[in-house]
């Protein structure tokens, strides 16, 4: 069968390419055409266009870069429709992948369109229910409290697993002595706080300073950043520059498992944080300060930011949002981290989470549910 798959971010371009290869699995003769990264084109297939060329976020962006994104859209439905595809798996990206949804059932009603990883509509903008209803056939679930959700609003979600999940235990050094994480990074000496700044520059110049000034004050810890190779050295060197403290790149898992604890921006990091077991504070910078985040939360559905918290349903980790991510507030959570009663509950909490989110593959699970529903919409009279 031929797929097209629209993946706008690094994180979709993994968990992509992961499904990729439990499609094959399944079907032999899997054809790809997609919009993605390198991951992807790892598979096989044909790229339309690098997430590189997509990736921009809020309204300002957007507006500063509008030509290019109708040029996107445009150039992604002429090429959906060139290939004529037996399915389209749209894999997070609600507000391109939305559009795309809509394009092909109103032009192509017979091509089902499958979500993986949809909107989190639980937390914002629930009016997206209704495209998704209209022009979606089937969502592919990876928190399991979306089932719940989307079954009281009368649509029907699959709970496949959390590919956070497949990506931490498919993880390259997965049993790595410290010793040897030494020898490779450089990275030696004391125990190490991981500082995870997030993946999006206007994070990293927000979140990184308060991180780096608050760490700073444990001499007896040694403070290492997760760097993003697709982030340009410029913007961590002049944030640096003050500080005694390391950066590898492109190396998330393998440092936070050498990490005592970490500090990590809100997203998929204080899952995969958790995953690895390792105590950490969640922050968060909204742009345009206070008065902004009070705004948003009238419209905020849910009462955490932190998949850990949302999915675990309860305080597990520490959040500081906007005005109360500060150097002194952060200080005070690392100081609770390091007393033996707050890592033993929280890892205690790691561990139910671990439990609920399941061990099977999300990509082969999600994979098995779509060939089966594909092979019955085929042999359908």
């Amino acid at each position: 069968m031929k797929y097209f798959i629209i993946a706008g971010e690094a994180s979709g371009d993994l968990h992509a390419s992961n499904l990729m290869a439990s499609i094959k699995k399944n079907d032999g003769s899997a054809e790809f055409r997609f919009l993605g990264g390198d991951l992807m084109s790892a598979q096989g297939g044909e790229m339309v266009k690098h997430y590189k060329e997509m990736a921009f976020m809020g309204i300002i962006p957007v507006l500063l870069h509008a030509r290019t994104v109708l040029a996107n859209i445009k150039q992604c439905k002429q090429a959906i429709l060139d290939y004529q595809p037996d399915v389209l798996i749209l894999v997070d990206y609600p507000s391109f992948n939305l559009k795309m949804a809509q394009f092909v059932k109103e032009n192509m009603p017979s091509v089902p369109v499958y979500y993986y990883i949809s909107p989190k509509l639980w937390a914002w903008k629930e009016y997206r229910l209704k495209s998704i209803r209209k022009y979606v056939d089937k969502v592919f679930s990876i928190l399991p409290f979306e089932v719940k959700w989307f079954g009281e609003r009368g649509y029907t979600v699959d709970y496949v697993g959390n590919p956070c999940v497949d990506a931490v235990e498919a993880r390259r050094h997965k049993d790595e002595p410290r010793e040897a994480f030494e020898a490779r990074t450089g990275v030696a000496g004391k125990p190490i706080i991981g500082l995870l700044a997030g993946s999006r520059v206007q994070e990293i110049r927000s979140s990184l300073p308060i991180m780096l000034e608050a760490a700073s004050y444990y001499k007896d810890y040694q403070m290492v950043v997760a760097g993003v190779k697709s982030v340009d050295p410029s913007v961590y060197e002049p944030i640096l520059k003050n500080y005694d403290a390391k950066i590898i790149y492109d190396e998330t898992y393998e440092l936070l498992q050498q990490s005592e604890m970490a500090i990590v921006c809100s997203g998929t990091a204080t899952l995969e944080t958790a995953l690895l077991r390792v105590p950490q504070v969640v922050v968060y910078m909204i742009s345009g300060g206070w008065l902004v985040h009070r705004f948003l939360e009238l419209f905020i559905r849910v009462p955490y930011i932190s998949l850990v918290n949302l999915i675990a349903d309860k305080w597990v980790v520490k959040e500081l949002v906007s005005e109360n991510f500060t150097v002194g507030k952060v200080r005070a959570e690392i100081d609770r981290l390091r007393t033996e009663a707050c890592r033993n509950q929280m890892l205690k909490d790691y561990d139910e989470l671990i439990e609920l989110l399941g061990h099977e593959s999300a990509s082969d699970r999600a994979a098995n549910a779509m060939w089966k529903a594909l092979r019955e919409k085929t042999v359908r009279p």
